[in-house]
């Protein structure tokens, strides 16, 4: 595939020599327009601009200088008092982003563009049909209704003037309900015949108001006669030859080869799907700024516009972090209608890279391409769309991508498009990837309106947090549902932390225990757990992972029968559960070639689940997907916390769909039917706190600091990397994958047969011994070898009691609870292998088995 530039050749030649078509008028003509063949039956050609960014990569500081440029002019020419009360609204799809940088040259409009995508709940202000385009319905969807209402000027900014009937339409509809003195109409380039700009000025004159013309560049297009005839001949001639040059490409070869078994082939021009495996895309969070609309759709104001511009430079930095070192040439692609934030994140990474940086969008427009230097449109990946448009599935382009020679794509999407058609094999990260070595994926939050007059809605939350930025995990391990408070100090020694919590002034999750730094002997005395049990965590975790994909069909079942479904989406509860969710997409990728979505969620005993963090996972996953993932089971209580979480998810909002069962490596408390194993043996992970699980600390939630629309927070040591075991505990297990596969496949199916049905005898034991050794207490009963480790770790321990006869597996608590004095009694009939009993009378300094004495 040749790379798609003109090699000196006007790219509009090969159009203009087969169907006669003229370009006529000022010099510049050529350099800003390139011709192309439309698949649209009311009109045979395409003005393709080189300076739009929609159909042809260009410099973004060439795109957004345009848009800027026209904006100055426009406000030269009303002058300071109408500029000051003018209103811009630019074109869906292709001017979306022209229009927001003319605003931009006006300096203090507010901006609109029209919008083909319906937003439920959002009132229609106003529409119109643009006549010759291949989805002719427009939407007016302005946040504030005023915003057109008001009598300054109206600037209206398309990419091209044609005919001027859209103009023509758009001013007819608002000017009955809007009416106004004063229009000013703006385009890079004005194609009109003589006759429709007389139109125009009579149409004018009818509404009695005054219409003024702001273009770059000016001309007409001369078109025979038959050019509709001959253009649609043309097309179907390529078309019908692409795909036969496809077929035979595809044929087997002698060896039985397939030409499209590596992936999307280039068929003529236009890029088929081939088959693809996984496509591994780095995401990049931009970290937006929350209440800054991701475009024009429901208005855009000043305020925005000056929020906006103190963020852009921190967004810019990361993804210019996030490019491959050496890169050289770097294409931001937008998507659809979202055309202004990409264009603005790509010209401010364009000064900080050395790279060649260019810019352009997805589009729903279908054109033909032809790979000739002298044709506008010269290749064609195709992909469905993917924001779950309202007139239904439908294919979706990017041109002059493919060859184009980019070392990187970041692909810029807003969250109703951050779906798993993206993600799909013939999506577009998909088809991004067949053609440039590194795919990165940055989502901008869809803004939503507060309805006039309605209650203050919850601001959209934002995108997950992912590693290297928040967590030692890769990026696509885990996204974290959660905010970053690693720069506020919420710890707190552990003797003040007790006293607070059991004299009720403060509830364990408003700060965090000083993080525990373990000795040499206990760091081998992990590295040694870990060694001898990680074949048999390798076993649960598979045991686990084929048994929620084995039943998950089953979840979905509804009245019409079983519902076709792409796999689960885990949600690990931070922190202890997120090691064992990568474990569970490790597997599922290792045995199944999948990737499933994996997000790590906060849920605090006597508070709940984050319900933030379930109403994002409910906007982006169908929540009878979810499947929520812990290390082990206790006594059961987080079980039946996330449970009436739920309930009054459901009666408070509607959200209906999760499953509160809980998927757990051990369940040694017969608490959860989904399990790898029922044993309490140790889980290596739990003999470390943030070091061997990303970094990152307990989960917090404190007024203050947790707003009722955030996420709950969390803190990212990073100071603690040359500590940090995480992946070294990851690696360790999974290099166990293949050797307990065909055992894993036993035990699963056996499992699968097994009354798996909750006995609840964990729990019984607790308040067993709660009420033996006088705690009458049973959070502080902290059973199993997972638990105890715990309260050694973080709380006030007063003794453990240990099964009679347990092995090597309590190593490590033996360890902790002589450093901290504490006794280990030993006890018969004991369903766990151990459990944690915190001081049930605490005072300040009763931190030993004495009450008094403290062992450093």
């Amino acid at each position: 595939m040749n790379k798609p530039v003109n090699d000196g050749l006007w790219s509009g030649t090969w159009v203009a020599e087969r169907l006669g078509v003229e370009l006529v008028g000022d010099d510049r003509l050529t350099g800003l327009l390139g011709l192309a063949l439309r698949r649209n039956p009311k009109r045979a050609h395409l003005l393709v601009s080189n300076v739009l960014g929609k159909h042809v990569p260009q410099s973004p500081s060439v795109v957004y200088g345009h848009g800027f440029a026209l904006g100055r002019r426009v406000r030269d020419l009303l002058g300071a008092d109408q500029s000051g009360r003018a209103v811009v609204l630019g074109y869906a799809e292709t001017a979306t982003g022209l229009g927001h940088a003319v605003a931009d040259g006006l300096g203090t409009a507010p901006y609109l563009h029209s919008t083909r995508r319906p937003v439920p709940g959002v009132a229609t202000a106003g529409g119109f049909e643009e006549s010759h385009s291949h989805a002719t319905s427009h939407l007016l969807l302005p946040e504030d209704p005023a915003l057109l209402a008001s009598d300054g000027p109206l600037v209206l900014v398309d990419d091209e003037f044609s005919t001027g009937n859209t103009v023509l339409n758009t001013i007819r509809a608002l000017h009955a309900r809007y009416p106004r003195e004063r229009y000013v109409v703006v385009a890079l380039v004005d194609m009109r015949a003589p006759s429709d700009a007389d139109r125009l000025r009579q149409f004018a004159d009818q509404i009695d108001a005054q219409v003024s013309l702001v273009t770059t560049a000016s001309g007409t297009v001369h078109l025979p006669a038959d050019v509709l005839q001959k253009g649609q001949e043309l097309v179907a001639h390529h078309e019908t030859a692409q795909l036969a040059e496809f077929h035979t490409e595809q044929a087997p070869s002698p060896a039985g080869a397939s030409a499209g078994a590596e992936g999307a082939v280039v068929c003529g021009a236009s890029v088929v799907p081939g088959q693809r495996g996984a496509v591994r895309v780095r995401r990049v969070e931009l970290h937006w700024p929350r209440g800054v609309p991701d475009g024009g759709r429901h208005g855009f104001t000043p305020v925005h516009r000056d929020r906006l511009e103190r963020a852009l430079p921190a967004m810019a930095a990361r993804i210019a972090e996030a490019l491959p070192r050496g890169a050289r040439r770097v294409l931001v692609l937008g998507c659809e209608e979202l055309m202004y934030a990409p264009l603005r994140l790509a010209r401010e990474v364009e000064q900080v890279v050395e790279a060649e940086v260019r810019y352009s969008t997805t589009t729903r427009s279908p054109v033909l391409a032809v790979d000739d230097p002298g044709y506008a449109i010269r290749t064609r990946l195709v992909f469905p769309a993917h924001d779950n448009p309202a007139d239904g599935p439908g294919e979706r382009y990017a041109y002059n991508v493919a060859g184009g020679g980019f070392d990187a794509v970041v692909a810029v999407v807003d969250s109703v498009a951050d779906t798993p058609e993206l993600r799909a094999p013939t999506g577009l990260l998909a088809r991004l990837a067949a053609h440039t070595p590194h795919v990165l994926l940055a989502v901008v939050p869809s803004y939503l309106p507060v309805p006039p007059h309605a209650p203050e809605r919850s601001p959209m939350l934002p995108e997950p947090l992912r590693g290297p930025a928040f967590s030692s995990y890769a990026p696509d391990e885990v996204g974290w549902l959660l905010q970053d408070l690693s720069d506020v100090t919420l710890e707190a020694p552990t003797e003040e932390r007790e006293e607070a919590i059991q004299s009720g002034g403060a509830h364990y999750a408003e700060s965090l225990p000083v993080e525990y730094q373990p000795s040499e002997q206990y760091q081998e005395l992990f590295h040694a757990a870990l060694t001898a049990s990680a074949a048999r965590i390798a076993r649960a975790v598979g045991v686990v992972t084929e048994t929620i994909l084995a039943e998950l069909p089953l979840r979905r079942k509804s009245p019409a029968g079983t519902e076709e479904t792409p796999g689960p989406v885990l949600v690990s509860l931070a922190r202890a559960g997120t090691p064992v969710g990568v474990l569970m997409r490790r597997w599922a990728r290792f045995r199944h070639g999948r990737d499933l979505p994996h997000y790590a969620v906060s849920i605090v005993r006597g508070r709940g689940i984050d319900t933030n963090a379930l109403r994002w996972l409910a906007a982006h996953h169908d929540p009878r997907d979810v499947v929520f993932v812990d290390g082990w089971t206790g006594k059961g209580a987080i079980t039946r916390e996330l449970a009436q979480a739920i309930r009054e998810l459901e009666e408070r909002e509607g959200i209906t769909g999760f499953d509160p069962e809980i998927a757990v490596l051990a369940d040694p408390g017969s608490c959860v039917r989904t399990y790898g194993t029922r044993e309490d043996f140790l889980i290596p992970s739990a003999c470390l706190n943030s070091t061997v699980s990303g970094l990152i600390s307990r989960t917090v939630l404190r007024a203050d600091l947790v707003g009722p629309h955030d996420f709950h927070g969390a803190k990212f040591y990073r100071e603690l990397a040359g500590a940090d075991a995480s992946n070294v505990f990851l690696d360790a297990v999974s290099q166990y994958f293949p050797e307990v596969e065909d055992s894993v496949d036993m035990a699963a199916k056996e499992l699968l047969s097994t009354d798996r049905t909750p006995t609840w005898e964990g729990w019984a034991a607790v308040e067993r011994i709660s009420e033996e050794y006088g705690i009458h207490d049973v959070n502080l009963v902290k059973p199993g070898v997972g638990e105890t480790t715990r309260v050694l770790l973080r709380r006030v321990p007063w003794k453990v009691l240990a099964r009679s006869g347990a092995g090597a597996d309590l190593d490590h608590v033996r360890l902790l609870a002589g450093q901290r004095g504490v006794p280990v009694e030993e006890v018969d009939e004991l369903p766990y292998s151990c459990v944690g009993l915190i001081h049930p009378r605490y005072t300040r300094g009763a931190t030993g088995a004495d009450g008094r004495a403290v062992t450093r």
